[in-house]
């Protein structure tokens, strides 16, 4: 497989870094939220 490479600043490396936190966090939070589903703890709206 080829790999080439990317020069970016290293500003934009933080930013990049930055959402792949934040991605993986909403990943966790909607997992939890359908465990929450599938134990029957939620709430309805009204």
């Amino acid at each position: 497989m080829n790999s080439k490479t990317v020069t970016i600043s290293k500003e934009k490396y933080k930013q990049f870094k930055k959402l792949e936190k934040i991605d993986h966090e909403l990943l966790a939070k909607i997992a939890r939220g359908i465990e929450d589903i599938k134990a029957g703890r939620i709430k309805k709206f009204a």
